[in-house]
């Protein structure tokens, strides 16, 4: 178990960005639908005041589309850096486009693309050109389900994804990870979760006093799995308490704190399975992992596989004024 010293170890930041009292809103990157249209493997933006009630913006239209790779994205993960930027990376990956492949999950796996699509903006209006970047092993036949997190200790980010590789004849699912200072220029990737013959994606990792919580989709057993370390390196280790780890059909899971003066979180998994989009769950106590379903959020649409941050007041009237929404 983790002791009182290593608990507290510090995850010193030199971010610019407002502090978290000041954040006034919510923002959510997903993509959307069943990919039964070529926008719907897209960029979409939708805002929350208060991170239940979500509405998508620019009339539920996509805000990027991607035009390069296989020409759709899915999994989008949106990071505020260091210095204020922001980053969007996504799996460079169209279903719709193979819809002629009845094989087309398992062909994308051993022969997908090994290439993140990156977008980079000042203020979540102004967006680059899509950026193609090869990220993954030349024996990856796949690349899914990107995200990134600052790794104080070493100054960089560390940008993790899952790859089936030729190694094994495709056989697992492992989580990789590599290093970037400006999601350009990547360091060689290194297995960063191996489950042995239990193939594993989605992971998804923040930080809460001094402690990294990780969240993985254990794709054997279709469950989402949850996990804390003092240090991105780990060893990490399962939190006993958590609550949904039985809970089966859950994927691409996403966590959130509760702006202001709280302890409240919100992680949300798409259920996938149902094909119901995310669902809520909430804790008053993210070490404790005991997370129960809620009851009161809304959301517009189907959204899939995404991310949320929380954003200034000042951020959420910019992305109002330049993107319609019904109000």
């Amino acid at each position: 178990m983790l002791n009182d010293s290593e608990t507290v170890k510090s995850l010193t930041r030199t971010v610019t960005v407002k502090e978290e009292q000041e954040m006034a809103a919510y923002l959510f990157v997903h993509f959307a639908g069943s990919e039964s249209s070529a926008s719907d493997e897209q960029i979409y933006f939708s805002l929350s005041t208060d991170g239940t009630t979500w509405e998508t913006v620019n009339n539920g239209e996509p805000v990027l589309t991607s035009n390069v790779g296989e020409e759709g994205v899915r999994d989008p993960y949106i990071l505020r850096g260091e210095d204020g930027k922001f980053f969007i990376i996504a799996t460079d990956l169209s279903i719709y486009n193979r819809s002629g492949d009845s094989n087309r999950w398992s062909t994308c796996q051993r022969s997908g693309s090994q290439s993140i699509v990156v977008w980079e903006s000042e203020d979540l209006v102004n967006w680059s050109d899509a950026s193609l970047v090869e990220v993954a092993l030349d024996t990856a036949g796949c690349t899914w389900a990107p995200e990134a997190i600052y790794d104080a200790e070493k100054g960089e980010y560390m940008v993790f994804w899952a790859s089936k590789v030729s190694d094994d004849d495709y056989a697992t699912q492992r989580v990789y990870r590599s290093y970037t200072s400006d999601f350009k220029t990547f360091s060689t990737p290194e297995v960063y979760i191996d489950g042995g013959t239990i193939s594993n994606i989605d992971t998804t990792i923040t930080s809460y006093k001094g402690i990294y919580y990780r969240f993985t989709k254990n794709e054997s057993k279709s469950t989402v799995i949850m996990e804390k370390s003092a240090s991105l390196d780990g060893p990490w280790e399962d939190v006993d308490t958590y609550t949904l780890g039985d809970m089966t059909g859950y994927e691409g899971p996403t966590i959130y704190k509760m702006n202001g003066d709280t302890d409240k979180w919100c992680l949300l998994l798409d259920y996938y399975s149902a094909s119901k989009g995310y669902k809520p769950f909430v804790t008053d106590d993210i070490s404790t992992g005991n997370f129960t379903a809620a009851s009161d959020f809304t959301f517009d649409a189907t959204y899939r596989h995404g991310t949320v941050i929380p954003i200034t007041q000042d951020e959420y009237n910019t992305i109002t004024a330049n993107y319609t929404t019904s109000e």
